[in-house]
This record gives structure tokens, sequence and C-alpha cells, in this order.
């Protein structure tokens, strides 16, 4: 089967920022998984440059408008390629193609009596490209809410589509394909948008810069194509249209249009659809619209937002962070974007954020199986995976609901979901290493339960890495690579088949899949030339930041008792503990629980901060920290620390 998926094409008024990201991860994630599915699949992306906006900007520039786009569109592909995306197509509105496949396409409108000549006088946004009726205005400014800039008068010839026409025909499309505009509030909006009566649509200005009508269209000189339009019409060229019947043919209509929320109503939904209709063309299979990202509430903006996140310093700053590299940077941003929204609804974004999901999802939840399994193979069985053995049924039940749990929710938009699946099975794996407990089997000498048990929980890692491909594909051929599975052709059947791992393969050394995170809440506190004489210090010092005594002593040490421990709901590393501190008792969460059994703590002497700022930890309130070492990257080597003679609850350590 065939699958065309597009970006819509982005503006080159500035460079790209999470939010366009957001749209592009998502159609690549959509167009790996189709491909792993064995479908023909088409995916496009692109620049959309003819905006009056751009023609101003580089006029103040002293430029070329086509030379102003140039190093922003390929900042795009920079950015794209970077974030490791996949697209087949990227199409700059700039090209020669795309001439053709806009005056080809109005041409026909045309010729079904759909454009007719007029004048235009009425309200118009430059940064939008839109034009707007006086009743629309919001206090003399673009009605748009994320815009909200002044717009102008415009008086001009210009050409008009016959949009007023096309208002029950999309209506009746609506009814008849429920799932044609996803999601349904999104729908309705589109619905009630067209019942509130469709007007003619200007789609020519009189310009220098853009695409002109074709010239067999009378009295049209001087007129070029109105952005939009001009813009809608690339979905069509990079099908084929009209240079590649065959090609066309084959790929249109597509299969999904996906955009943010501020282009789906007036636009994708309505005027396109209708205008294709005009000119005789099927409209394409589905249209998906999702929320922005904002930071503290605000809508991340190329043009309004003062410092709005970029891609290539998010990165960094991951990498600076954790000391991974920048394809595995790149692989925790896809997954935050995609685990953190719920399609649809606008989501926060953060860095802090971010490097806590790379902490507690990546780091801890897939790294830590990597790091666990591998060397034990490498320990126990000389760096082979042993022979396949039968599947163990609570973890092949674990991956075959996680298999299930991605489809659906790829066939929902429901990419949290859909992960928060794959992150059960990760889950299941981990506990199933903890339960069957390998290093006591290889004490004991149980060979073949030893072999039966690594067997199991590398083809677990097998499965995990196929699964997580579509979002984060460095990270699985990084997956695949350690398992020792050369020149391996995933297919997504794959995921449902227990026992492909061949036997005797050779691991390769296991480096940390995600080195840990040391996340917001842990940085050093103070203000920026604080923190930058700290880090001159640590500098000086051989990487340690010095801290004085008077620092240290501020810190209130003692010891406590262990007198209650419990796990934590929902959270497989979380323990909650009741400690007595001598004066009181204290309740804690200490994430230990891949080290300690709850019933063996009861009792324990430790060490805690005593005088640590509250904080609430999966609903339950830490009052204080339990000191711990650890190996860094290796959560099963979590060791507390404990006095080494008896000493009464509540003594001062110092």
């Amino acid at each position: 089967m065939k699958y065309y998926i597009t970006t819509p094409i982005y503006y080159v008024n500035n460079v790209a920022t999470v939010g366009t990201a957001y749209t592009t991860i998502v159609c690549d994630v959509l167009a790996r998984y189709h491909r792993l599915r064995g479908d023909d699949v088409l995916f496009t992306t692109g620049t959309d440059e003819h905006a009056e906006r751009v023609l101003r900007l580089a006029r103040e520039a002293g430029v070329d408008p086509k030379a102003y786009a140039d190093p922003i569109a390929a900042q795009f592909v920079e950015d794209w390629r970077r974030l490791n995306i996949s697209y087949d197509d990227f199409i700059r509105t700039t090209e020669p193609r795309q001439h053709r496949a806009v005056q080809a396409f109005f041409e026909a409108i045309y010729r079904n009596g759909d454009l007719y000549r007029g004048s235009y006088e009425g309200w118009y946004c430059v940064p939008d490209e839109t034009f707007f009726a006086e009743s629309e205005l919001v206090n003399g400014r673009c009605p748009n809410p994320e815009c909200g800039r002044p717009v102008e008068w415009v008086s001009e010839p210009a050409y008009f589509f016959r949009f007023s026409r096309y208002g029950e025909r999309l209506l009746r499309h609506i009814e008849e394909n429920p799932d044609w505009l996803v999601p349904d509030f999104r729908k309705n909006e589109v619905v009630s948008f067209i019942r509130g009566g469709l007007r003619d649509v200007c789609v020519t200005r009189q310009s220098t810069w853009g695409i002109p009508l074709p010239p067999s269209i009378p009295d049209s000189e001087g007129l070029v194509v109105y952005v939009w339009a001009d813009a809608l019409v690339n979905y069509l060229t990079c099908a084929g249209y009209p240079d590649d019947a065959e090609k066309f043919q084959r790929y249109w209509p597509a299969d999904l249009h996906m955009m943010a929320k501020d282009i789906f109503t007036r636009f994708h939904a309505t005027l396109w659809p209708a205008m294709l209709m005009s000119a005789g063309l099927p409209v394409p299979r589905q249209m998906a619209a999702h929320g922005y990202w904002t930071v503290a509430g605000e809508k991340i903006s190329k043009s309004r937002s003062a410092k709005p996140p970029r891609p290539q310093p998010v990165l960094e700053e991951v990498v600076a962070a954790t000391g991974c590299t920048v394809d595995r940077a790149c692989d925790a941003l896809r997954y935050y974007e995609l685990r953190e929204m719920t399609f649809g609804q606008d989501g926060d974004f953060s860095t802090e954020g971010l490097l806590r999901r790379y902490s507690d999802d990546l780091a801890n939840d897939l790294g830590n199986l990597m790091h666990r399994v591998l060397p034990m193979i490498g320990r126990y069985r000389g760096g082979r995976v042993p022979a396949a053995q039968p599947p163990d049924p609570q973890l092949q039940a674990a991956a075959r609901a996680a298999v299930e749990g991605w489809e659906r929710g790829v066939e929902r938009f429901d990419f949290r979901g859909g992960l928060e699946a794959i992150w059960s099975f990760l889950g299941a794996a981990n506990r199933f290493v903890d339960q069957q407990a390998p290093w006591a089997l290889a004490k004991a000498g149980a060979e073949a339960e030893l072999d039966r048990v690594l067997y199991s929980a590398a083809e677990a890692i097998r499965i995990a890495a196929l699964l997580v491909s579509p979002v984060m594909p460095s990270a699985a051929d990084e997956m695949e690579r350690q398992l020792g599975l050369r020149d391996w052709k995933r297919t997504w059947s794959q995921a449902s088949q227990w026992g492909l791992l061949p036997g005797g393969t050779k691991t390769q050394q296991a480096a940390p899949l995600f080195p840990k995170a040391e996340v917001a809440a842990e940085r050093p506190a103070g203000t920026k030339a604080e923190r930058a004489r700290g880090s001159a210090t640590a500098a000086d010092t051989g990487g340690r930041t010095m801290v004085s005594i008077k620092d240290f002593q501020r810190i209130d040490l003692r010891v406590g008792e262990v007198i209650a421990a419990e796990p934590v709901e929902g959270a497989d590393k979380l323990l909650k503990l009741t400690v007595d501190i001598g004066d009181e008792q204290r309740t804690m969460v200490a994430g230990i629980a891949l080290s300690y059994r709850a019933a063996e703590l009861v009792g324990k002497k430790v060490v805690v901060v005593a005088n640590l700022e509250p904080a609430t930890i999966r609903g339950v309130r830490s009052e204080g920290m339990i000191l711990a070492g650890w190996v860094k990257g290796d959560d099963r080597s979590i060791t507390l620390i404990s006095p080494e003679r008896a000493l009464p609850n509540g003594a001062k350590v110092t």
C-alpha cells in the first residue's frame, strides 16, 4: 500500500523552533512506522517563500527575496537532518516545478468557472497573509489571537475563487467521512465555520514576488497567486503534478496532511478541499491538527517569541547536561515531544522536563535494561546469546500488549499512550530480570535456566529496539548493534514474533545508551555570575566544585533508622520509607527499589539530610534525603551509607 504524508511547508521569516520540529517529528514517526509495515511511503516537507513579509524583510536587508530565503531554507534542511527526519522530498515554493504546478492548478479552476476577476478593498494582515472583513477585526487588529497585529487597507484588482459554491459539498463530505478531520473537536469547529457562510476568497495580489497566474487567464498581468493558495499546491507538486502523471496517479490523494491548529480550519480543512473539488481532483484522505507547544503558557512563535526554543541549542543543552552524543540527544528530544504532549492539546515545553524524561524513562528504564542484560551475557556466556528458548508467558504477553498499544496509538494519533504501552513492556522486562535473578542462577549452576533467562531478556531488548525505532531511530540502531545484529532488516511483523534473535550472536560492548542526566533540580543555584564563578573554581580544582566550611555546616546530617518501608504505587524504582531521626519520624521517598527490597530495610541505620526542602514525589510528600553511593548509570549498584558503629537515632553526622 502507498502512504503519502505531508507536513505543512514552513515560512522563511525565521528558522525552525521546537514547535515546527514537533509537526515534522510526528510525520517522521508515522512515515517510519509505515515503512516498517512495508508501505510505499512518500513523506514531504519544505519551505513557503512567497510571503509578502519575506519581500519586505529582504528589502530591509537590501537583498533579493530569494537570496534572503536561501540560508533560512538551508537551515531548515540542516535542522531536519540533525533531528533524523527521513523525508523523501523537500520542496521550496521558489522551485520551477512549483511554478508549473500552481499555474496548471489555477488554469483548471479557471476552466471550471470558479475564478473571476474583480477588485478587492479590505483589510489585510501581512504576517498572517490573510484578508479579513471589518466585522472580523478586533480593535482594528488581526483577529487571530496568535497575531493581533495591525492590519492594512488594501485596494487593488484581483481574482477571486468562488468559495461560496462549496459549503454544502464540504459538509456532505465531512458527514460521509467521519474520520476525515481529526481530532473531533477541530472537526466541529470546521463545521461551524462552514455553516456560518463561506464568502468568495481573494486569491491574488499585486506584487513582483510570487507565481503569476497563467497567461491564459485574461487581465492577470501584475497579479501573483495569493501565498496560501500557492503553498497549498505544494502537496500536488511533490506527488508529481502536473509533470509526472504516473507518480501522481500512484500517490495522490495524500493519505494525511499534518499541521498545527492555526492553519487548519480556514485553509486546510475548507479552502484547500474546495479548490481541489473545483480542479476535479480528489481531496486528501485525512487531515489532522495538533496543539501548540508553549513556554510558561505562551505559544512558541518564530516571529513573536523573544527567544523561542530551537532544536540545535536544545540538543546542545542536553549533551552538556548528560554527556550523551548529539544523536542520543536527538532521540531524547523526539521522545520527549511525543511522550509529553497529548495530541490535539497544547503542551508546555521545558528543558528541565526533557532532562527529567531523559533520566527517568531513557537512562533508567530503557538504558538500564541494556546495561544489566548485556554484561551478564558477557560474564556468563562469553558475550554470545544463548540458543533460542521458549518464551516466558508473561514477558511474551507484555510484548504483545506493547505492539497492540503502539499500533492503537498510531491509529489514533495517541503517541503518548502508545509510548506508555512500550514502557510498560520495558518495566515488565526489568521485573523479569529482577525476579529471575540470573546472577543467583549462575551461582547455583542452573545453566539451562540461566540460558532461558538471558535469552528472554535479550529477545525483549530486540523487540524493544524495533518498537522504539520510529521514535528513536538512532538509539534503536545502537541497541541492535550492541545485541550483535548486523545488517538486520527490521519489519513490523518481527515485533509479534518471539525467538528471532539468533542464538550464538556475538554481543558488542555495552556502552551506556543514555548516560545519566543531571536534572534541573540538581543543578547549582545562584545567579549567572555566581554559577560562572563556580565553574571557574571547578576548573581550577580538577572538575570538583569547592564549597566553604560554612556552606557545608548548613547541611543537617543525622543518623536515622528505617522503621517501615513499602513500594510507591506505579513506580518500579521508588520506596516510601518511614525514618526515625531521634526527635521525630519522617516520610521519605528513595529511588532504591532496584537495589533493596522493602522488607530488608526495616531496622537499617542510614544517614539523612534532615533540612532538605520537602518535595512531593508520585503523590507522596518526602521530607528528607537518604545518602547513598552508586556507580553512575547503574541504579542497581546503589548502596546506602550507614554508620560503622552503633549511634542513636538523631545523632549528628559531621
